[in-house]
């Protein structure tokens, strides 16, 4: 089974180098040196990995043949793909790969059918399930585990605990003023990370 694993950024330096947008759980397993990876566009590779490190929180590849900033330029936008084994699961029982989610179906703790995963969308600071209902329109549902308490892919399904209004805007819970004016005075919270994650993009 191929797995998106990282997206090349810009060039770094001119030696080759190019930043790498991780989009595996397991890096130091799919993106170390060494490794051959399949790309798409598929003209573009394949690459193989020669060094890898991290530079202010980014990791910096370089790869096999290219040797400076103009070629390392031409790879900006590249998908970088793993061949994996499809019984292969992530080391973390709270982390799953998106093939393995995709068609679950997902129900609330009640028992209510809320439609089917049809894809897994990563951004930077969590991943979001994109479930098809059974009318046809989609809905985004954090997958944290507050949200999404249980992955069971023995029955297939994912169980959701929504806060109101995400399911159903009707059930939105409307702040008053004063919620309002309290809430934008008190400090927020950032940088929290995700409860749980998958292991790879599709």
């Amino acid at each position: 089974m191929q797995l998106v694993v990282a997206r090349i950024g810009r060039a770094h330096g001119i030696k080759g180098e190019v930043t790498v947008e991780v989009r595996t759980d397991e890096p130091e397993l799919r993106l170390a040196p060494g490794a051959v990876l399949a790309t798409d566009p598929p003209a573009t590779g394949p690459l193989t990995i020669e060094t890898g490190r991290v530079h202010s929180g980014r990791l910096l590849l370089r790869f096999e043949g290219v040797r400076d900033r103009t070629g390392a330029e031409a790879l900006r936008n590249t998908l970088l793909i793993a061949e994996i084994d499809p019984e292969e699961v992530p080391e973390d029982p709270e982390e799953f790969y998106d093939h393995q989610l995709v068609d679950l179906d997902v129900v609330t703790r009640d028992g209510i059918e809320v439609g089917r995963i049809a894809e897994i969308s990563h951004l930077p600071y969590q991943d979001l399930l994109i479930v098809r209902r059974p009318d046809g329109s989609e809905i985004m549902i954090p997958f944290v585990s507050e949200i999404v308490p249980e992955i069971d892919l023995a029955e297939q399904k994912a169980v959701v605990d929504p806060p109101p209004g995400l399911l159903d805007d009707s059930q939105a819970e409307v702040a008053s003023a004063r919620d309002t004016s309290e809430e934008a005075a008190a400090p927020k919270a950032e940088g929290a990370a995700p409860a749980r994650g998958t292991g790879e993009d599709v």
